[in-house]
């Protein structure tokens, strides 16, 4: 049994399932991972099913009906993980953005005393690759202003690649998180801030997808601006249990 999960949302990745879940348990450390699908029409879930019967006891899949977002994924896999006895749970996206190889750095943050260990873009040492400029400035100056609005002194404040102590999710009531895109990893950040836990960032390079197709669109920027004016007046309920 690893102490380690690491949760991959998916939603048509059929170019880059296979080589991702190959790549993960290749690694030193001895890696969990869960697929929570939803509903892929290009057959993303089956690819998955089939290397389970390769992978016994590490692979693992959650199958949605439809595309319920990727905040909805990212808490149906927690609550998963938290119904077993994983200590690190992470997520990453599927596409190689983030480097497979950089979850063993992103897990010895948390084993060393990070609460909350997240793939940093914006800290010395970090880069983007592939990225056109203007998209480089737009996200960077997004994170800029939601340290701004809301005060919290993180660099890469809508970074996707993390780790979590199981304590921290433990203690967020997933019912007071509101967003579903970018506005849901600020928003996971925020509360974690807010609720005192302590959070580190790690430099990495962020390499844009080279297979399949982005989720991104003009909505979930949308979201993600309001959203952080409403989390500026979010109440945080106090910590559960430590």
């Amino acid at each position: 049994m690893s102490d380690s999960i690491v949760i991959i949302p998916t939603y048509n990745e059929k170019e880059n399932i296979e080589r991702m879940i190959r790549k993960v348990f290749s690694l030193s450390f001895p890696f969990h991972l869960l697929i929570v699908d939803d509903g892929s029409p290009d057959g993303t879930a089956d690819i998955v099913k089939k290397l389970m019967q390769e992978f016994p006891e590490r692979l693992f899949i959650e199958e949605r009906k439809g595309k319920s977002g990727l905040g909805t994924a990212y808490i149906h896999g927690f609550k998963w993980a938290l119904q077993r006895k994983y200590e690190y749970i992470f997520e990453m996206d599927c596409d190689f953005s983030h480097n497979p190889d950089d979850l063993i750095r992103l897990r010895d943050a948390c084993v060393n005393g990070a609460d909350v260990a997240i793939g940093s873009r914006y800290v010395d040492g970090g880069k983007i690759e592939n990225w056109p400029r203007g998209r480089v400035l737009m996200s960077y100056y997004a994170s800029v202003y939601v340290r701004i609005v809301l005060g919290v002194d993180l660099h890469d404040t809508t970074a996707g690649f993390k780790c979590y102590r199981r304590k921290v999710l433990q203690n967020i009531d997933f019912k007071d998180i509101k967003f579903v895109g970018y506005a849901f990893q600020i928003e996971m950040k925020y509360t974690a801030y807010k609720l005192g836990f302590k959070i580190v960032e790690v430099p990495i390079t962020f390499t844009d997808r080279v297979e399949g197709v982005s989720k991104m669109s003009k909505g979930i920027f949308k979201e993600a601006f309001w959203g952080v004016l409403q989390m500026r007046f979010k109440k945080i309920n106090q910590l559960k249990a430590l």
